[in-house]
């Protein structure tokens, strides 16, 4: 054996050994390897505020449903009013964490990076929104939280421009930071019996998918698998939902919530090898189909329902952010495909931001 291939050998055991490992790190989308539009100079009036307070107390939050009926569709004003002051320094972060990012990849400006990786820093350090004292509403709070952070967290990591090199040790602080949250959310989430499964399950599922791909953790990935088919099993042959059908009024806006989690989890299998579309006979095809088909006429959630639809939240188009994912899906023509184009650019913070950039980028060029 000559000297080369005395060296090269080992090398080749390893690779043997260890190839197929290390080529199943988590990916995912492949919109999420955008890199900055366009690098801008000067600091474009931004400047970085102070990170909201880390919340690191007790998760015990009214529900804006206080007082309802079992429907829970009913709005309790004042128990609203006390949940969003409660929470407002939580939900300043998500926004905010989604702004800047969002900001960054467009304008390439530093502050930007420093300011996002600063506020989510603070946060990790004080170990915030990790509290085991919680409610419903609570632990509601803390996997919205982490769905917003790390779906803006992948934009940043998997990004061509490699904002992250530079910030290794942060990085590594913030990442090991939502693992403990994701870990926490499947805790809260998990044995749920059949009829207490709702969209809240699954956004719980989407910000545990979102964070398996930041850190890399099968087990996560395959949690949240796990929950995204109980949660398609659940889609009946029309369409419905039964647990958002008895939102009564609101049961067609909770269909349409319960969609961009749903979407979302699929694409990110998708990505990585484990096609979902199929499951339980296309169910997230006819799910999206049935609600489209309701926001033109509504009439057949009002019979399922046994009441008339309100619709307000059928008319802000960002509701419909999902449609990004589920086109890429589902290859989405005709009539869908034109709302799509009308309604776009989709950006939900709970999502992680501009999906139109990440799903359909040729449209924002436009």
């Amino acid at each position: 054996m000559t000297a080369i291939h005395r060296k090269t050998a080992p090398a080749l055991l390893v690779l043997a050994l260890f190839g197929g490992a290390a080529q199943a790190a988590l990916v995912p989308p492949q919109g999420y390897y955008e890199g900055i539009e366009k690098l801008k100079t000067g600091d474009g009036n931004f400047r970085c505020e102070a990170a909201p307070k880390p919340f690191t107390g007790a998760l015990q939050f009214r529900s804006k449903y206080e007082g309802s009926d079992k429907a829970r569709a009913t709005l309790n004003v004042a128990s609203e009013k006390a949940f969003h002051k409660a929470t407002e320094d939580i939900t300043r972060l998500e926004r905010g964490i989604s702004k800047m990012v969002g900001q960054y990849l467009r304008d390439g400006r530093p502050t930007q990076l420093d300011c996002a990786l600063g506020w989510l820093e603070t946060w990790a350090q004080a170990d915030a929104l990790e509290s085991t004292d919680f409610n419903h509403t609570g632990k509601s709070m803390r996997k919205w939280a982490l769905g917003s952070m790390s779906g803006s967290w992948l934009r940043l990591k998997f990004s061509n421009s490699q904002p992250l090199a530079a910030h290794q040790a942060q990085a590594a602080q913030i990442e090991k930071w939502l693992a403990r949250l994701a870990e926490q959310t499947v805790r809260d989430w998990s044995d749920l019996p059949l009829e207490k499964i709702n969209n809240h399950s699954y956004w719980a599922a989407w910000s545990v998918m979102a964070t398996a791909v930041a850190t890399d953790r099968r087990d996560l990935f395959d949690w949240a698998v796990k929950e995204y088919k109980v949660g398609v099993n659940q889609v009946d042959e029309q369409g419905f939902l039964p647990n958002e059908v008895k939102r009564k009024q609101r049961a067609l806006a909770y269909h349409n919530y319960a969609l961009p989690p749903l979407a979302m989890i699929a694409s990110f299998a998708q990505a990585n090898g484990v096609d979902l579309r199929k499951e339980n006979n296309f169910a997230l095809q006819r799910l999206g189909e049935g609600v489209l088909a309701g926001a033109r006429d509504p009439v057949h959630f009002n019979t399922r329902a046994g009441v008339k639809q309100d619709l307000k939240d059928l008319k802000v188009d960002s509701k419909y952010a999902w449609l990004e994912p589920w086109c890429a899906l589902y290859q989405c023509v005709g009539d869908t495909l034109e709302r799509k184009h009308d309604m776009q650019p989709f950006n939900n913070f709970r999502l992680g931001g501009d999906m139109t950039r990440v799903y359909d980028p040729g449209a924002e060029k436009k």
